[in-house]
């Protein structure tokens, strides 16, 4: 992803009124998009889940991003555990875990050489330095469009990452950013600002090349835009 600002993108914004409706509105997208992906009543044994990024650590660790996700999540639906997808972060390094990703997401997806995974829907937060995944500002890993997934490196402990690359997440047929809280207001304004570079506000660089790109913000979240495309989440 080139360091110069980003050409506009075509985006919409949803904004609720506080957390707990922000938290309705973006659970009835996720659930509208996976009924048009082809199963309107969430038939699990059809679902798979995969990670946008996760940290250098075993997977029962409390900075772990499939820990988390198999609290809140796949200890209460009955999704297969084979169509989970978790990068291996119990690896001795995050460049071995990025390829052990990569050659994960290819098997799964039946990947032809040189061809990128389709998901028909990734979910996004964004940091208050404008981060998503763990595609962080000025590091090596906003420059890799030839690889599934990339080692990187964040500025706090656990530092060790592994994330998505910029063309897996844009080859989605629908991408949702969830942000909340007054703390990413400044964030989320320089998403939306065409001036600043993908380098300075990473989540900048999320384009969607052909697919749905809807924003979910609190009313914090959005309190620094102005004159910009919404509507009220209901």
């Amino acid at each position: 992803m080139s360091d110069a600002a980003a050409e506009p993108v075509d985006r919409r914004v949803v904004v609720a009124a506080d957390a707990a409706a922000l938290t309705v509105a973006a659970a009835g997208h996720l659930r509208r998009a996976i009924a048009e992906a082809g199963t309107p009543a969430i038939d699990w044994s059809r679902v798979h889940a995969a990670f946008g990024d996760e940290r250098v650590v075993p997977p029962d660790h409390a900075d772990s991003n499939y820990a988390m996700a198999r609290a809140v999540l796949f200890a209460r639906v009955p999704l297969p555990s084979a169509q989970i997808h978790r990068v291996e972060g119990e690896r001795a390094d995050a460049a071995g875990a990025a390829d052990a990703y990569a050659a994960t997401l290819s098997r799964a997806f039946s990947l032809a050489p040189g061809a990128w995974p389709v998901f028909d829907v990734v979910l996004l937060g964004v940091g208050p330095d404008g981060h998503t995944a763990s595609l962080f500002p000025h590091t090596p890993a906003l420059g890799v469009v030839d690889r599934l997934t990339a080692a990187a490196m964040a500025p706090a402990p656990p530092t060790a990452r592994v994330t998505l690359t910029y063309p897996v997440l844009n080859a989605a047929r629908e991408i949702v950013i969830l942000v909340n809280g007054a703390d990413k207001a400044d964030a989320v304004a320089r998403a939306f600002d065409d001036g600043v570079a993908v380098a300075d506000c990473p989540v900048r660089g999320v384009r969607p090349a052909a697919g749905r790109l809807t924003w979910h913000l609190d009313a914090a979240a959005a309190s620094n835009l102005s004159d910009m495309p919404r509507r009220a989440g209901r």
